[in-house]
């Protein structure tokens, strides 16, 4: 079985990507993966992660 979780960067101006990237790579050491990435209506990017749920 799987488990799903959404995420979105923390609204910040300085170096938002990094800290994107940065938590995204703190999901993948508890076992995450993006699945998928995407910008919604206002412009906001999520991620889509997903990890066995019984692992």
């Amino acid at each position: 079985m799987k488990e799903y979780k959404l995420i979105s960067p923390k609204f910040s101006w300085r170096k938002a990507k990094q800290k994107f990237e940065d938590e995204l790579n703190s999901h993948a050491k508890q076992g995450w993966r993006v699945v998928n990435v995407y910008s919604d209506i206002n412009g906001t990017v999520n991620a889509v992660l997903e990890r066995d749920k019984n692992r």
